[in-house]
């Protein structure tokens, strides 16, 4: 650059701001600017720390219109045991009759693994649930299978109720709440060490089979239901809790067994699904309302023969064997005397225990 250029930008005088119109506007829209993009800065840092909405917010917050409500998975229930197939027709109860392989037929769950109990009935506090105050003591089953035997429709034909009781304890007798002199044939059927069911009648599907008075039926209004269960649950005194007396339509009336399982949890007592229908709606129910539940594995004697019921016998072995244990169900004909009196002492010698039923269901209830 030559030296009179230097001296010229040196010599000349700088114009001031105010000689720039545009100059100060400008200034002052970019110190606005700044300062918005600093208090946007300031605000989404301090938003961070706001508390978002509370897990009860979101649980309660109805759907939108638009917005479908997320299904809640539901845990399966899972039974001790598997749950059976509906029982076979038979001469005191409904059905359908399928041949002893499906009467027998067991399993399509996976065996849950059976934690079992060691002796027996330990103190239950006064206030504590009747399934519990009321059960018989179980022996040690170190280990072993366990075997649980009921036998319906006791108290009707009371000269075979009473060789039914004579048998070798303890089975678990479940009571018609219409038959005579209950309190008597309870109370000396518990003397001799057996556990007590309310047998309690429920409306079948076939119209030819009665169940009896005062039966649980579909379409009944919630108060008569109760009304039938609380006169039911009146005739006697010590049971463990219900099961159902033929009731293929009835177990598959959701409404109606809701209220069962009402009375049940509020009155402390199990349920025994017999299992006249595979719609039986009892082992979700019971679930739902925390109700100690059972169901029944192998029916003894659609077929009235000492043979027959032998055979159902070693069925009844077999499914314990595999799945630690197992629940019959059966009735005080002669020929279900007979083979009970001469298989119940072999038991043992066979690597069995016999239980009360509350011994297979305290065992379900341990695993949570």
């Amino acid at each position: 650059m030559a030296r009179r250029e230097i001296r010229r930008m040196l010599t000349t005088p700088r114009k001031r701001l105010r000689d720039h119109p545009w100059a100060l506007p400008g200034l002052m829209a970019g110190v606005l600017l700044l300062g918005l993009g600093f208090g946007l800065a300031v605000g989404l840092l301090a938003g961070r720390d706001e508390p978002g909405p509370s897990l009860e917010e979101l649980v309660d917050r109805p759907p939108r219109r638009d917005e479908a409500p997320a299904p809640v998975a539901e845990e399966a229930f899972r039974p001790l045991v598997p749950v059976p197939q509906a029982r076979p027709g038979g001469p005191s109860d409904d059905g359908v009759y399928r041949g002893d392989e499906e009467a027998a037929a067991t399993v399509q769950q996976a065996a849950v693994p059976l934690l079992l109990p060691q002796h027996s009935v330990e103190p239950v506090p006064p206030g504590g649930p009747a399934w519990k105050r009321h059960a018989v003591a179980a022996p040690r089953t170190a280990g072993l299978p366990m075997i649980a035997v009921v036998i319906d429709d006791m108290g009707i034909d009371r000269r075979r109720s009473e060789r039914t009781a004579a048998l070798r304890a303890p089975l678990t007798l479940a009571w018609l709440p219409y038959a005579e002199d209950l309190p008597r044939q309870t109370e000396a059927a518990r003397k001799r060490g057996h556990e007590l069911l309310v047998h309690m009648p429920m409306e079948p599907l076939g119209e030819s089979y009665d169940p009896g008075p005062d039966v649980l039926e579909v379409g009944l209004g919630p108060d008569e239901i109760r009304r039938r269960v609380a006169l039911g649950l009146s005739r006697f005194e010590g049971f463990v809790g219900v099961n159902n007396h033929m009731g293929s339509r009835f177990t598959g009336d959701a409404a109606g067994m809701r209220v069962v399982m009402e009375e049940m949890r509020r009155r402390g007592l199990l349920f025994l699904d017999s299992v006249t229908t595979e719609k039986s709606v009892a082992p979700d129910l019971a679930r739902r309302y925390m109700v100690p539940f059972a169901a029944r594995q192998v029916f003894l004697d659609n077929d009235q023969s000492v043979a027959a019921v032998r055979a159902q016998l070693a069925k009844l072995e077999a499914h314990a064997r595999k799945h630690g244990a197992a629940i019959a169900i059966g009735h005080p004909h002669d020929a279900t005397i007979e083979a009970l009196a001469g298989w119940l002492p072999t038991l043992e010698a066979r690597g069995f225990v016999l239980v009360p039923l509350t011994a297979v269901v305290k065992a379900r209830w341990a695993q949570g």
